[in-house]
């Protein structure tokens, strides 16, 4: 998947790219890492590079496949239950496997989500009624919040330095 920013544009093309930019943006946080730093535990939740794509995925499922389309959770190419086994990875599960995984995850949403108007809307048992914008615009949210988690676990597993006790203050400017 390789994005191109767009800034102008109808407002569906903007969110589709912008949701798509978010989609990448996460999937570069583990690009590259081993197999081990993949999986590494580096805060006490379930969050690990590797474990925030499957989410990712399974949050896809979630919405474009279980609530969008309607499907049974048999028909769903994966994990598709709100819960915390969306973080789960399997030891069989490579890095490649789980990227992969989103990306077709994700490939399925966009086809969905293409039939339906940004106003369409369906109920939501938890959120009430919602409209396929709100659903795009969560996404933008959950992956851009999700990358972020993602670029601090990168910075420890890459950068691992001491850490720093009192303020930390920026270089003095120089006149």
């Amino acid at each position: 998947m390789s994005t191109n920013r767009i800034t102008t544009g109808t407002e569906r093309a903007l969110i589709d790219n912008l949701l798509d930019s978010n989609r990448e943006a996460l999937i570069e946080t583990a690009r590259g890492l081993s197999e081990s730093d993949a999986r590494r535990h580096l805060v006490a939740s379930l969050t690990t590079p590797i474990s925030l794509i499957k989410h990712a995925a399974a949050a896809e499922r979630i919405w474009f496949q279980r609530f969008w389309a309607g499907l049974d959770e048999s028909e769903c190419d994966g994990y598709s239950r709100r819960d915390e086994g969306t973080f789960t990875v399997a030891a069989d599960e490579s890095l490649a496997d789980v990227i992969a995984e989103f990306e077709r995850a994700s490939l399925r949403s966009r086809a969905i989500a293409s039939r339906f108007d940004l106003d369409d809307t369906k109920h939501n048992p938890r959120e009430g009624n919602v409209s396929m914008r709100w659903t795009l615009l969560a996404m933008i949210q959950e992956f851009a919040r999700h990358a972020g988690h993602g670029d601090i676990l990168r910075e420890q597993i890459d950068k691992p330095t001491a850490r720093v006790s009192g303020p930390v203050h920026p270089p003095a400017a120089t006149a």
